[in-house]
């Protein structure tokens, strides 16, 4: 069974991702560490998939949330991306060859999220941002959400 509303991983990973300066202080230093999440943040904006992809893999090893070493964790990582960019690109994980270009923040939470610690831990990835042709101005807000278990 999944814990209490408030600590469900992918929730926790949308809030970070929407969280500003002050917001992102008391929110995240607070709560994450008290349910004894790892998190980490950061931004990429390119027109290549395999860039988002690089940039959010490699916050996440430098933040110390996956062991670049261990293929379920970096497996677990990319599956949570992909799917979270499903959301960001409506279906179609494509931008460059669609003539789009996004701009995201990226939040990565992994913890455990069920009452039974046997059920392991799990990554959540949000994304929060612009896509749109590569012309400024004519973005519009998009988001997406990708969780996978380790």
């Amino acid at each position: 069974m999944l814990k209490h509303e408030r600590d469900r991983l992918g929730k926790n990973a949308i809030l970070l991702v929407l969280a500003e300066d002050k917001e992102e202080e008391l929110f995240s230093t607070s709560h994450l560490d008290e349910l004894q999440f790892r998190y980490c943040k950061g931004k990429v904006g390119s027109m290549e998939l395999q860039k988002i992809v690089a940039a959010i893999e490699t916050t996440a090893k430098r933040n110390g949330i996956v062991n670049g070493e261990i293929y379920r964790e970096m497996h677990a990582l990319y599956h949570a991306i992909i799917e979270a960019m499903h959301g960001v690109t409506r279906g179609q994980v494509d931008l460059g060859n669609m003539l789009r270009t996004v701009g995201l923040r990226f939040s990565i939470v992994r913890g455990i999220p069920y009452d039974n610690d046997q059920e392991g831990e799990w990554l959540a990835v949000a994304l929060y941002g612009t896509i749109g042709a590569p012309v400024r101005g004519l973005e519009h807000e998009t988001i997406g959400l990708g969780i996978n278990h380790i």
